[in-house]
C-alpha cells in the first residue's frame, strides 16, 4: 500500500515504506545552502544533522550521498569551455567539503559517523571501501559517501544508486525542493500534478528528470526503491520513513 494523499493533503500510514531498516539518503549540494546563494547554511545544515540523528537513533541504519552543486557543478564548468573530467573531478572535491561539513555536524548532534570518499585522501577522511562501509553500518555509524563514483561523466545520482545497491539498503531516499516528483515543474506551473506512484519506466519514457536516466536503471535493474520528498519540511525524513507525508514513490510495480 502507498500512501495515498488527498486534495487537503491527509495521508494514511505506508506499509511499503514502513519496511525499510536500511537506506540512502541522497541530499544535494543546492539542498545545504538553504536561503544562500552560495556556499554552505549552518543552520541547514545542523537541521538535517538532527533529523538524521533523530531517525538513526530510532535504529534505522543510514547511509549518505552528498552533491557538490552549491560548490561547483562539472556540467557547468563544462559549458563555461572546461574540460568535462578536470570540471567533474572538481565537482566531486566539492562533494566532499559538504561530506565533512555534515559529518562535522552529525558528529555535533552526537550520531556516530565515518566520511568516506571514492576519491582516496586518508589525510581528510576515510576510502570508500565496500565492506568497511557495511561494517560502519553494522556498527551503528552513519556513513556519509563523498566524490560520487569516483569518476568522471556520472551524477551524485548515479552514485547514490550505486553506493545503495553496494550495501544492501532497502530503499533510496531523494530529498529534493519539492515533494515528490510532479507532471511539471509545480514552482512555474500552477497546474503541475504530483504523483504518489511511478515506475522506473514511467519516468524514463515521461523524461521527468527526477533523476538521470543512469541511476534509474540501475535502480530498475536492482529492484531498489527510490523514495523522492521535500528536505525543506522539518521532519519530513522521519514522516517519510514511518509512511506519513507527502512524496513519491518509485518502483517497478504498484505497491
Amino acid at each position: 500500500m502507498v500512501t495515498t494523499v488527498g486534495e487537503m493533503g491527509m495521508s494514511t500510514e505506508s506499509s511499503a515504506v514502513k519496511k525499510f531498516r536500511r537506506v540512502l539518503l541522497k541530499l544535494s549540494g543546492e539542498g545545504l545552502m538553504g536561503n544562500r546563494p552560495f556556499g554552505l547554511d549552518p543552520g541547514m545544515v545542523a537541521r538535517l544533522a538532527v533529523e538524521i540523528a533523530t531517525v538513526h537513533d530510532s535504529g534505522v541504519e543510514i547511509a549518505l550521498v552528498v552533491g557538490g552543486g552549491n560548490i561547483f557543478r562539472g556540467v557547468t564548468g563544462a559549458a563555461a569551455g572546461m574540460d568535462r573530467a578536470s570540471a567533474d573531478t572538481m565537482g566531486m572535491l566539492a562533494t566532499v567539503m559538504n561530506a565533512l561539513a555534515l559529518g562535522n555536524a552529525l558528529e555535533r548532534a552526537g550520531c556516530p559517523v565515518r566520511v568516506m570518499s571514492a576519491i582516496p585522501m586518508p589525510s581528510v577522511c576515510e576510502t570508500f571501501i565496500r565492506h568497511r562501509a557495511l561494517r560502519h553500518l553494522s556498527k551503528g555509524r552513519v556513513v556519509v559517501c563523498a566524490a560520487g563514483t569516483g569518476s568522471p561523466f556520472f551524477t551524485t545520482d548515479t552514485a547514490a544508486a550505486l553506493r545503495a545497491i553496494e550495501m544492501a539498503c532497502d530503499a533510496l531516499l531523494k530529498a529534493t525542493q519539492v515533494d515528490g516528483v510532479y507532471s511539471a515543474d509545480p514552482r512555474t506551473d500552477p497546474a503541475a500534478r504530483r504523483h504518489d506512484h511511478l515506475t522506473y519506466t514511467d519516468v524514463l519514457a515521461r523524461n521527468l528528470q527526477v533523476m538521470d536516466a543512469t541511476a534509474v536503471a540501475l535502480a530498475r535493474e536492482n529492484s531498489l526503491p527510490v523514495v523522492v520528498f521535500s528536505l525543506h519540511h522539518a521532519g519530513a525524513l522521519g514522516d517519510v520513513l514511518a509512511g506519513r507525508g507527502l512524496f513519491t514513490l518509485i518502483s517497478e510495480e504498484e505497491p
